[in-house]
C-alpha cells in the first residue's frame, strides 16, 4: 500500500509567491496612484487649491456705507446716524434656522409673531450674506446674548450705524422713514449692493432718494477658525486681507423750514389735519405737516408687528400723510380761481351788483341752494362776494360759466393732476366734468351731469376734491399771478466728501398768460379784503399784521343738510354735533401780499368754519416765516436765495434769479 502525501510544500509555497507578487503589484499601483494623485494636488494644482484653502480661512464681510444726513435749509439736521448693535445671521452657517429663531425668542431678543417674515426674508437674500434680524440691541440684550453665543452658531452681533431721527415726529410727512428691508423691497434692489444693510427708505424723502443717500458699500477680509469665528491675530496672512472702504451716501438738503416746520406741527396740535407752505417763486416747500403723526424712529429700530398693528387701528390714521393723500372738497377756497376764469372768458361784469338772497334755485326747480348761515348777502359784485364768501353769487356765477368751462378752466390751476412733488405718494384729487362723469357710473342714469352739479361745484362741493398740496400750489399760482412752479422739497445734494453741493434747478411747469393784469388785480385785492375788510371772513384773525395779506376761508361739509339747509347751523350753535360729521375748515394765503415770500394752504378736519379754525394757523406760520424777534417784517432776503448748511459758503443757486426776471417784473407790476 502505497504512502497518502498529506501537504504539499511546494505547492503551497508557489501559491504564496503567485499571491505576494499580485499583493505587492496591487499595493505599488496604489501607491503610483496616491503618489501622482498627491503630485496632482501638491504641484499641478497648486494655486487651485491654495485659493480654496484662502477662502475658507477668509471671510469676506460687508462694510454698510454711512447713510447721508437730510438737513433743512439752514443746515438743521432732521435726519442723521448712531452707532448700534445688531444681530445678524449668515444663512449657509446656521445647521437649524426655525430651532436657532426659536431659541432667540426665548432670550427675548426676536418676537414670535415677527417669526415667519423673518424666515421669508432670510429665505430672499443670498445664502452667504449676514442679513440682521433684529436691529438695536441695547447693552443687556448684547450681554444675554454672548453668554449663549456658543449655541448660535452662524448668529452674532455686528456694530453698525442706524438710522435716527433727533427730534422725532418732526417733519416725517416730508422726510418720510426707513424701514427694515422685506421681501418686496429684495425685488427692486440689487442685493449685493445691500449686503449688511438692514434698512432702506420706505416714504418720503429717504424713499425717493434711496439712491443717493445709500451710498456705496465696501469689504473687509478676516481670518476665521473652523467655527466661522474671527482669529483676532491673524499673524503673516495680515498683509493678504484686503479692505474696500465704503463710500458714504450724499447729505441731502432741503427747502424745509424748522421754525415754521414746528410751529405748523404744534397748531395743529394731534388734530387731524395738515399744513403745507411754498416759496411761490421757485416751489420750495417751507413747510409740510400731516397731524396727527408718528415717531419714525420706530421704524428705523425695527417696528414689531404689535406696535404696527397699533398704528394702522388708530381711527386718526397717523400714517396717512394728509398733506398729499386727503383728497376733499376744497369749499370756498376755490372762489378765486373761478372769479379769475369768469373774468377771463368775460362771463360776468365785476361792477356790476348782483342781488344775493339768502338761496339760489335753478330756473324751474324748486331745491333751494342757501348761503352759509342762511344770511341775506343783499347785492354785491365780484370783489364783494369774495370778501364775504357770498355763495348764492358764485352758484349764479357757476351756473352762468357752466361745467364744460369750468372743466377746462380748473387744471390750469393744477386741479385734477399731481403737482409733480418730489416724494411718492400724492394723490390727484378731482376736477369733475361731463366726460369723467360719464365714464365712472355705472348706472346711464347716474352718468349724466345735471345743471345741481355745476352749482354746487361753485362753491368747491360735489364731485370736487383736493389735497392741502394741491392748494397750496393753487394759491403759490395766486401769488405770482400766474407762475406756476412744481413744488420740490430737495433743493441740492452734497458730497460729504469735498462738502460740494450740487443744487436742483426749479421748475416752471406753467404761466397763465390768458389771464389779464386788471383781472389779477380785481381778484388780488379781493382776497386781500379778505383779511383787511371788517366785512371780510378773515378780518378778525388776520387784524393788526405788519403785512398785507391776501387770503380766502373755505368750509366744507362732509355730509348733506337737511331739506330746509338749516340742520347743520343749529347743530353747530348748540356744540351737539359729532366731531366726525362736522364741516372741514380751510384756509389759503399768501403775503406780503404785494411781494409774496410765502403761500399757505391749512386743513383742519371736522373743525367747523375756515376762518375760526384754520386761519388763526395760518397767520402764526406766515408770522414764524415772515417776522423777525421784534415782531416786524424781516428784509427780503432777495427771490432765489437759499440758505447754506453752517460751515459752507452761501451762494445764490443759478437756476433761481436773485432779483425778479422781466416776466416776474411784468407781474409785479399788475400787482394791488
Amino acid at each position: 500500500m502505497s504512502p497518502v502525501r498529506i501537504k504539499d510544500n511546494w505547492r503551497e509555497q508557489r501559491i504564496f509567491d503567485r499571491r505576494a507578487i499580485f499583493a505587492g503589484a496591487v499595493m505599488g499601483l496604489l501607491a503610483l496612484a496616491l503618489f501622482g494623485r498627491l503630485y496632482l494636488l501638491q504641484v499641478d494644482r497648486h494655486e487651485y487649491y491654495s485659493t480654496l484653502s484662502q477662502e475658507n480661512r477668509v471671510r469676506t464681510e460687508p462694510i454698510p456705507a454711512a447713510r447721508g444726513l437730510i438737513m433743512d435749509r439752514s443746515g438743521e439736521v432732521i435726519a442723521s446716524n448712531q452707532p448700534t448693535f445688531q444681530l445678524e445671521l449668515v444663512p449657509d452657517e446656521v445647521p437649524d434656522l426655525k430651532g436657532s429663531l426659536r431659541r432667540l425668542v426665548k432670550l427675548g431678543l426676536l418676537q414670535a409673531e415677527d417669526i415667519p417674515e423673518l424666515i421669508r426674508t432670510i429665505k430672499s437674500r443670498r445664502s452667504f450674506d449676514s442679513v440682521p434680524i433684529r436691529l438695536h440691541l441695547s447693552d443687556e440684550e448684547v450681554a444675554r446674548f454672548a453668554v449663549r453665543r456658543y449655541e448660535f452658531p452662524g448668529i452674532d452681533i455686528k456694530p453698525r450705524q442706524a438710522r435716527w431721527y433727533p427730534h422725532g415726529s418732526l417733519a416725517v410727512a416730508a422726510v418720510g422713514y426707513v424701514g427694515t428691508i422685506n421681501e418686496h423691497d429684495l425685488k427692486h434692489i440689487n442685493a449685493a449692493a445691500y449686503a449688511g444693510t438692514a434698512v432702506i427708505g420706505k416714504t418720503g424723502v429717504e424713499a425717493t432718494y434711496e439712491k443717493e443717500l445709500h451710498g456705496v458699500n465696501g469689504y473687509r477680509q478676516i481670518l476665521v477658525d473652523a467655527q466661522g469665528r474671527p482669529v483676532r491675530r491673524p499673524g503673516v496672512f495680515a498683509k493678504d486681507l484686503e479692505i474696500k472702504a465704503p463710500v458714504p451716501g450724499d447729505d441731502v438738503i432741503l427747502s424745509l423750514d424748522l421754525k415754521v416746520q414746528r410751529v405748523a406741527e404744534q397748531l395743529l396740535a394731534g388734530r387731524p389735519g395738515a399744513v403745507v407752505a411754498i416759496d411761490p417763486w421757485n416751489g420750495n416747500v417751507i413747510a409740510l405737516a400731516s397731524s396727527p403723526t408718528f415717531d419714525p424712529n420706530l421704524f428705523a429700530r425695527g417696528i414689531s408687528e404689535q406696535q404696527y398693528r397699533a398704528l394702522m387701528d388708530d381711527p386718526q390714521r397717523p400714517l396717512f400723510n394728509r398733506a398729499l393723500r386727503a383728497q376733499l372738497p376744497s369749499g370756498s377756497a376755490i372762489k378765486p380761481a373761478l372769479a379769475l376764469g369768469a373774468l377771463t372768458d368775460g362771463v360776468i361784469n365785476p361792477q356790476l351788483p348782483v342781488y344775493s338772497p339768502w338761496a339760489y334755485h335753478l330756473p324751474g326747480s324748486r331745491h333751494l341752494y342757501h348761503n352759509a348761515m342762511h344770511e341775506n348777502c343783499g347785492s354785491v359784485d365780484l370783489s364783494q362776494a369774495i370778501i364775504v364768501s357770498c355763495d348764492v353769487y358764485f352758484y349764479r356765477l357757476a351756473h352762468e360759466m357752466g361745467i364744460d368751462r369750468i372743466g377746462a378752466w380748473l387744471p390750469n390751476f393744477g386741479f385734477g393732476r399731481p403737482t409733480g412733488i418730489d416724494i411718492p405718494g400724492e394723490q390727484q384729487g378731482l376736477s369733475p366734468s361731463r366726460a369723467w362723469k360719464a365714464s365712472h357710473f355705472r348706472n346711464p342714469a347716474d352718468r349724466v351731469w345735471f345743471p345741481g352739479d355745476t352749482v354746487i361745484l361753485g362753491i368747491g362741493q360735489g364731485y370736487f376734491l383736493v389735497t392741502p398740496l394741491q392748494l397750496a400750489h393753487y394759491t403759490s399760482i395766486l401769488a405770482t399771478r400766474g407762475l406756476s412752479f412744481a413744488p420740490r422739497l430737495v433743493t441740492g445734494l452734497r458730497d460729504p466728501r469735498t462738502g460740494k453741493i450740487h443744487w436742483k434747478r426749479p421748475i416752471l411747469d406753467g404761466d397763465l398768460t390768458m389771464i389779464s393784469p386788471a383781472s389779477w388785480k380785481i381778484v388780488v385785492n379781493a382776497m386781500v379784503g379778505v383779511t383787511a375788510n371788517p366785512r371780510g371772513t378773515a378780518y378778525w384773525q388776520m387784524r393788526g399784521s405788519p403785512y398785507a395779506i391776501a387770503g380766502k376761508t373755505g368750509t366744507a361739509q362732509v355730509v348733506a343738510e337737511d331739506a330746509s339747509g338749516a340742520a347743520s347751523e343749529r347743530e353747530y350753535k348748540k356744540d351737539k354735533t359729532l366731531e366726525r360729521l362736522r364741516d372741514d375748515a380751510w384756509f389759503i394765503a399768501f403775503a406780503p401780499a404785494e411781494a409774496p415770500r410765502i403761500a399757505v394752504a391749512v386743513l383742519v378736519e371736522h373743525a367747523g368754519w375756515g376762518d375760526v379754525a384754520a386761519a388763526p394757523i395760518a397767520r402764526k406760520i406766515m408770522d414764524a416765516y415772515l417776522l423777525g424777534p421784534n415782531g416786524k417784517l424781516l428784509p427780503h432776503p432777495g427771490r432765489g436765495r437759499l440758505s447754506e448748511p453752517s460751515g459752507i459758503k452761501p451762494r445764490v443757486d443759478p437756476g433761481i434769479p436773485a432779483t425778479p426776471t422781466p416776466l416776474q417784473q411784468q407781474v409785479a407790476e399788475a400787482s394791488p
